[in-house]
């Protein structure tokens, strides 16, 4: 599946920086690749990344770490749209035992073409989690 979407995301026009692994392992340590991905992402302001793993979940955690990254484990386009819509998500984890390819695929377009609202309820939802990430200020009751 990397390789189908790696061809197709360069197909689209888009510049991809593929982290690993080349080569599928069963055994290999997915935090070894996507925490490179998570902190590239972090390092560049307009870029998006896109993380896989059997279920995606591990790989969305890995990928939550690296401060100034949300990730988002999508399964179904309306998911991957709403990751950035509503959360600014930076990083869109998909599973590769449970995703079928053209979901994959339609899914990454989605991610990568839905730029985030802006909307002042969505932007005040995310300044909580970074001050909540910078300093750990829990956000005030209300």
């Amino acid at each position: 599946m990397l390789g189908d979407l790696v061809a197709m995301l360069e197909a689209d026009g888009h510049d991809v920086t593929n982290h690993g692994p080349h080569a599928y392992d069963a055994l290999d340590d997915y935090p070894v690749f996507v925490l490179r991905a998570a902190e590239a992402v972090a390092a560049d302001d307009g870029s998006l990344g896109v993380v896989l793993g059997g279920s995606g979940n591990g790989e969305q955690i890995a990928a939550n770490k690296v401060t100034g990254v949300r990730a988002a484990l999508c399964w179904d386009e309306d998911l991957a749209r709403l990751a950035r819509e509503h959360n600014d998500a930076r990083v869109i984890s998909v599973g590769a035992r449970t995703t079928d390819p053209e979901v994959a695929r339609a899914m990454v377009r989605a991610f990568v073409a839905t730029p985030f609202s802006g909307e002042a309820r969505h932007a005040r939802r995310i300044a909580m989690l970074d001050a909540y990430e910078a300093d750990g200020t829990l956000p005030p009751l209300t």
